[in-house]
C-alpha cells in the first residue's frame, strides 16, 4: 500500500537541513532504486521552487511500505529527524486514484 509522510520543519532548521541533505537523499534513492518511491520534495517557505534563505516548512514523502507500522519505522529513521530538521511526522496511508 501507499503511504504518504507529511513532515512539517521546526523553525530555523534550514541550516540542519541542509547539513543532513545527503543522508535524507540517500535513502529516498534507495526507495526509488526499490520501485516504491511515489514522488519526494520539500515544501518551499515562499511560492519558488528555490527559496534560498527563507528555507523550507516541510517535505511530502509518497511510498509503498506493506504496512503502516513498516512506514512509520522507516519516517521515524529519517536523517531529517535525527537532526532536528522536522518538528512532526505524520504518516497516513494514501489510496491514489489519479493519474
Amino acid at each position: 500500500m501507499n503511504y504518504a509522510i507529511l513532515a512539517e520543519d521546526r523553525p530555523d532548521s534550514l541550516q540542519a537541513r541542509l547539513a543532513a541533505r545527503p543522508a535524507h537523499l540517500a535513502r529516498l534513492e534507495r526507495l526509488k532504486d526499490e520501485g516504491r518511491l511515489i514522488l519526494a520534495g520539500p515544501h518551499p517557505s515562499v511560492d519558488s521552487e528555490s527559496p534560498g534563505d527563507a528555507g523550507f516548512t516541510g517535505s511530502l514523502i509518497v511510498a509503498e511500505f506493506d504496512s503502516l507500522d513498516a512506514a512509520e519505522r522507516w519516517a521515524k529513521d529519517d536523517p531529517y529527524l535525527a537532526a532536528g530538521v522536522y518538528e512532526r511526522v505524520q504518516v497516513k496511508p494514501l489510496k491514489i486514484v489519479l493519474p
